[in-house]
């Protein structure tokens, strides 16, 4: 395993009774790399996630963190892995910095460095000012943004994220996804998600799991995400093109238009403002069949039959 290959699963596979929820799935995942995980509702991609933190033990395979076998060293490798479940582990009566400074302590934080440690992790996860706030009081998205702070307190190196934007409003799903992409850069991610627009915007690749078993592992063409965009007092064609993350512009005329995007969230964003802006009537903005949600469908036509 090179230095740079951070996670690896080699056939590991569990099974219930004589049926298999995850079968022989291998996988390899990069510093830098942000990997989505998808699958339609019992796929395995669950059962996967809690395989690969040590949730579970696989039935058959391997898992290595950090260069370290998840089963023959657990405590190593564990201590390079940081996870959100899709239900975050929030203590709602605690403050943010006691939550924070407690899960530094489960990490074996020295006591002297926690202090550092924890004002770190807010400053990352935006969470400065809410230090001294309880975490019923906070929004869902901040909440959310908490249980980041918990996966990263001890700066690991692999990050598994289940659902992270699972129950946030779009302004919150875009906050999120902005400190993904930040975290990101320096660590290896990989995200369950339902959401194909989500994988669109934030992965580097994905892996699609179809009863139990992997059936596609790609890197993401992010220039083949489409906008159908309908507008009431319609700009040159010209003006679209040159708004963020627009890529190309496909003028169908009566205010209609076709936009080919690398980054939705920046786009649907930069249109909202401009069409604000200019009165140009926004009527639709939706999001078009991309090259991602074509296989997605090709590969999983099969849905009646998906395990649980």
């Amino acid at each position: 395993m090179t230095s740079d290959t951070l996670l690896t699963a080699d056939g590991i596979s569990r099974r219930y009774g004589a049926r298999f929820a995850v079968h022989d799935l291998t996988l390899t995942l990069r510093r830098g790399e942000v990997l989505g995980l998808l699958g339609l509702n019992g796929a395995g991609k669950s059962t996967a996630l809690q395989m690969l933190t040590g949730v579970l033990a696989p039935d058959t395979g391997r898992v290595t963190l950090g260069g370290f076998d998840l089963a023959r060293d657990p405590k190593r490798a564990k201590r390079v892995l940081g996870y959100l479940p899709e239900v975050p582990p929030l203590y709602p009566e605690a403050r943010v910095d006691e939550y924070l400074d407690f899960c530094a302590a489960l990490h074996r934080v020295q006591a002297s460095l926690r202090a550092g440690v924890v004002a770190a992790a807010k400053a990352r996860c935006g969470l400065t000012a809410v230090g001294p706030r309880l975490i019923r009081n906070l929004s869902k998205g901040y909440q959310q943004r908490v249980g980041i702070a918990q996966a990263i307190i001890h700066d690991p190196t692999v990050l598994i994220l289940d659902e992270p934007t699972a129950g946030l409003d779009p302004a919150q799903m875009h906050e999120m996804r902005e400190l993904i992409r930040t975290l990101g850069a320096e660590r290896a991610i990989l995200l369950s998600t339902h959401l194909l627009t989500e994988a669109a915007s934030i992965c580097s690749r994905v892996v699609i799991v179809h009863h139990g078993r992997m059936v596609y592992d790609a890197a993401l063409n992010h220039g083949a995400y489409r906008l159908a965009l309908e507008l009431r007092a319609a700009p040159p064609r010209a003006t679209l093109a040159a708004l963020a993350a627009v890529v190309d512009v496909h003028d169908f005329g009566a205010g209609k238009f076709e936009l080919e995007v690398n980054d939705f969230d920046r786009a649907a964003e930069a249109i909202g403002a401009a069409a604000a802006q200019h009165g140009w009537g926004l009527r639709e903005l939706k999001v078009g069949d991309s090259a991602l949600e074509r296989t997605f469908l090709g590969l999983t036509r099969d849905h009646t039959e998906a395990s649980t």
